[in-house]
């Protein structure tokens, strides 16, 4: 019988398999160091490949100076379904950059995770504690049988100093339960039958408004997908789009003409969707759906978006978001993708951790991501984009900074705490890193017509006045600090508070109508509170406290906040309207204090704070605002 028709049996070691050329021919496989091929395949003049390369995709072609007795490859050993890089979340091919491996530069196409949400697994990342020993087992499993693993191993470069990461496949939904009718899709559908003829011009002004400042999704090939391919697009993620669009309705020249839908009941319907797709099928998609969702406005639900964020986190660790991709052969559209997804996972899990009272979801530690710069954005945006991105990527910076105040606030051991003039320290060397531009934003208040400047201030003002509050409290812990340094405190603690009523006060259309971070409307509440405890703990008579500085910042602050409410239904003021309004403008009627008592003397100290037991009927539940949203 001729050899050939024998069983391949190819001469090798089982753990370090030949090359498919070796084992046809039956020949020892050598290959030396920094050589693309082995030394028999160099003879022969044929292409080297080896069993691991059958996920590039198809039959290797053979060379023409191959010997013509070789038969094609076995369909055992070499055939696989080629997955190709989703384009349901709008990351398109881009140019080489800064993010190219050795592999890419010379012309391969790297293999990507199979991160396609129409497909019904998902890749899974196989933790540190096995992933030796799944290792050996992969590459033998994978020279025996190609069938047998569909583990999918990423090499970095040698020189990135990262170590292998090891995916698996899993299935997305429950065994057994079907997801041919999707009630995400049917939500979804009605959803847009109530925009109609709306839904393009409402994606338009999605792109306009947010994904410049927040770049969640790449413009160019979301649009060509949804024009050409609108139902390879995660459903959820398009009703949470549109759902977070609307609060941007009456800023479009061309939707203000028009009524806007019932926001409340389109929020409700995305809602659906999206918990349908994260029980039924979770994919790259859902967490990108989540963040829409979470980013959204108003805020109705806390305890809801909690929620959303914890599972937004952990399926982002079950798929490997936190390991940096920037060395990993995978293609560049695909390391642009999981790097958006963190950067914005991260800064709602920590602006939303300091608006809730919550810990955050995500630890210092436990990612090496790197924050965003310029570079990563170099061939993606267009120029009138650029900006936005500088202020996107100072936004990430502080977010950076604001981990460690949440490390000292939330952090039960105090041995561990971060001293406060440390964390004073890292938020003003974060100011002199910045550019002159961003720097006179945060600082002065200038340029704020640059798109996500109002914000980015604010953001930056509502941690100086963190700090401020807790060298506030540390000093009024210490028995030796005397009158006039408690006094230094409260002045500062007014100034930047006043810094925020100025900014607010002189916000016009194009700011109020700007990207914001939901969470900044728990700024407003909080501005409020500290004026008033300054207001009460530093005035000496119900007399003084209706003519304290402090007071009338806070009455100014409400009094702007409902002038936007009214003129351009502002909705980021609600929950600090709803909560001090009525408060505030009691303390300011003098006939709402308690007679004053003439043979009452109060230390400077306990000033008027120990006579206002009337306050405790004024002040509501913090979370009243939300029991009937």
């Amino acid at each position: 019988m001729d050899s050939l028709g024998q069983q391949e049996r190819p001469y090798r070691s089982h753990l370090r398999p030949a090359c498919l050329p070796c084992r046809r021919r039956k020949s020892r496989c050598k290959v030396e160091a920094r050589s693309p091929a082995c030394l028999m395949c160099r003879v022969h003049g044929t292409d080297c490949y080896f069993p691991s390369s059958r996920e590039s995709g198809g039959t290797p072609p053979r060379s023409q100076g191959s010997p013509s007795r070789e038969r094609p490859t076995s369909k055992r050993a070499i055939r696989r379904r080629i997955t190709t890089p989703t384009q349901s979340h709008g990351i398109a091919n881009e140019p080489p950059s800064i993010w190219e491996t050795d592999g890419e530069q010379q012309g391969s196409h790297p293999t990507p995770l199979s991160t396609d949400d129409t497909e019904h697994e998902s890749r899974h990342i196989i933790g540190p504690a096995v992933i030796g020993d799944s290792q050996v087992l992969a590459e033998y499993l994978s020279a025996v049988n190609s069938n047998t693993s569909g583990m999918r191993l990423i090499r970095p470069k040698p020189t990135s100093g990262s170590k292998p990461i090891l995916f698996t496949p899993v299935r997305k939904g429950p065994l057994g339960l079907t997801t041919n009718s999707s009630p995400s899709y049917l939500k979804c559908q009605i959803i847009e039958k109530l925009l109609e003829p709306w839904v393009e011009d409402l994606v338009a002004v999605y792109f306009e408004k947010v994904n410049g400042c927040f770049p969640l999704l790449d413009k160019e090939s979301f649009r060509s997908q949804y024009s050409s391919a609108k139902d390879s697009i995660s459903p959820a993620l398009l009703s949470c789009l549109y759902a977070h669009t609307l609060v941007y309705w009456q800023f479009s020249p061309r939707l203000a003409t028009h009524k806007c839908p019932d926001v409340r009941f389109v929020w409700n319907l995305a809602n659906e969707a999206l918990y349908s797709e994260m029980h039924l099928s979770p994919g790259i998609s859902t967490i990108t759906s989540i963040l829409l969702n979470v980013g959204g406005r108003p805020i109705t639900s806390l305890i809801g978006n909690g929620v959303q964020l914890g599972c937004a986190v952990s399926l982002a660790h079950s798929l490997g978001l936190n390991h940096d991709p920037s060395s990993w052969d995978i293609p560049l559209s695909e390391k642009t993708l999981r790097m958006k997804i963190w950067w914005s996972l991260l800064i709602h899990d920590r602006w939303s951790s300091l608006a809730y009272g919550t810990p955050p979801h995500i630890q210092r530690g436990f990612y090496d991501v790197p924050l965003p710069r310029i570079e990563y954005f170099s061939n993606h945006p267009i120029p009138t984009d650029s900006e936005a991105i500088l202020i996107f990527i100072a936004l990430s910076g502080l977010t950076d900074v604001l981990g460690y105040y949440l490390h000292h606030l939330y952090c039960l051991n105090r041995d561990t705490n971060t001293p406060v003039r440390n964390l004073e320290l890292r938020l003003n060397q974060w100011v002199e890193s910045l550019e002159d531009r961003v720097r006179w934003i945060i600082t002065r208040g200038t340029q704020l017509t640059l798109p996500g400047a109002a914000n980015l201030r604010l953001s930056y003002l509502s941690l100086q006045l963190l700090t401020h509050r807790i060298q506030l409290d540390d000093d009024r812990s210490k028995n030796d600090v005397d009158d006039d340094g408690l006094a230094t405190r409260y002045i500062h603690v007014r100034r930047t508070a006043e810094d925020i009523v100025l900014l607010v006060n002189e916000m016009q259309e194009q700011q109020l109508g700007d990207f914001w971070l939901p969470t900044s409307a728990f700024v407003f509440p909080s501005t409020v509170t500290i004026l008033l405890r300054c207001a009460l703990e530093t005035e000496s008579s119900p007399a003084g406290l209706t003519e304290s500085m402090s007071l009338r910042l806070a009455s100014d602050l409400i009094a702007a906040l409902r002038r936007h409410r009214e003129s351009l239904s502002w909705d980021l003021g609600d929950i600090c309207l709803a909560q001090h309004a009525e408060i505030v403008e009691k303390l300011m009627t003098p006939s709402a204090h308690p007679e004053e008592n003439p043979s009452f003397e109060p230390s400077s100290q306990d000033a008027f704070i120990q006579d206002t037991s009337f306050i405790d009927e004024l002040f509501p539940s913090l979370w009243d605002t939300f029991r009937h949203c």
